[in-house]
């Protein structure tokens, strides 16, 4: 694994991650989740090493912030834990995934698979549904977020709303609130409502019915969606969720909607598991029959 910069428009210098290099035909670029970088994600790693070892380069892209890493207490493991993002611009989602494919075409990578778990993947639903370019092959879709369903579910984000609202007010806003958003991450008063408000990434209201579909609908190229059987985020439905999702699609008859036992919406234990579907999809599913 190697620490890559990715240079934004807007001048913002991105630090992510690659494995292997544009001696491999293909790469796999993954948009990691809310608060993840792969130095504490072990799901981002176990990714990258097994795609590697298959003659898959791998690149682990992280949002604006993703290195700024706190570290708190945890009392229910009576461990330090590390965490981020404390800050991020969501208005920019589309510009920062465009970085990262740019980045690899720019590599010469044959082949470019664009993924994303969580968060990242409602990024780069934002980004294909928008974009004009054809430089990506494929896509991968793991455990989307129905964001505003998100939003009611989590513990403390009410509360952290209504103060960073205050922060805000007062001048505050890039303090970092002092609650964890979530019950898992330090956040700036600005990021969090920058969160809330990111209509852009509202593009799986499946559950809430706010949001919008037309992302979806708008992606020219096909792809797996891969979700955890007892992701908590779905309303005990992992599968209809995801073919939910799908649905929206152009063409979901030619997408593939993978369901992983027994794994959480992190695939918390199942890294393995995870990787080894990753790996499956670009390998059996003729990504680049048209290449």
């Amino acid at each position: 694994m190697e620490i890559i910069r990715v240079n934004t428009p807007r001048g913002l210098e991105l630090k992510g991650a690659i494995w292997g290099d544009n001696t491999m035909d293909t790469v796999v670029i993954m948009m990691s989740g809310l608060c993840s970088n792969v130095f504490q994600n072990d799901l981002l790693i176990a990714t990258g090493d097994l795609l590697c070892a298959n003659n898959i380069a791998y690149i682990a892209g992280h949002a604006m912030d993703a290195f700024s890493m706190l570290a708190y207490s945890d009392f229910s493991i009576n461990k330090q834990r590390y965490t981020g993002v404390v800050y991020d611009n969501f208005s920019f989602a589309y510009e920062d995934v465009e970085a990262y494919v740019k980045y690899a075409k720019q590599l010469g990578f044959k082949n470019i698979v664009l993924a994303g778990h969580s968060l990242g993947s409602n990024k780069i639903i934002h980004y294909l549904g928008n974009t004009s370019d054809d430089l990506v092959d494929y896509f991968i879709i793991s455990a989307p977020v129905d964001l505003m369903h998100w939003w009611h579910v989590m513990p403390n984000v009410d509360k952290c709303t209504k103060l960073a609202k205050q922060f805000v007010e007062e001048g505050r806003g890039k303090e970092i609130l002092p609650l964890l958003f979530g019950g898992f991450s330090p956040m700036s008063a600005e990021t969090v409502l920058g969160f809330y408000n990111a209509y852009n990434l509202k593009n799986c209201p499946v559950i809430s019915n706010e949001g919008e579909t037309n992302s979806l609908a708008s992606i020219k190229i096909n792809g797996s969606f891969i979700i955890g059987e007892k992701d908590s985020l779905t309303e005990g439905d992992a599968k209809g969720f995801m073919e939910k999702i799908n649905s929206y699609c152009k063409q979901p008859e030619k997408n593939q909607v993978i369901v992983i036992p027994n794994a959480s919406h992190i695939f918390f234990g199942k890294h393995r598991e995870y990787a080894q579907t990753i790996l499956n999809c670009v390998e059996h599913q003729q990504c680049f029959a048209t290449v």
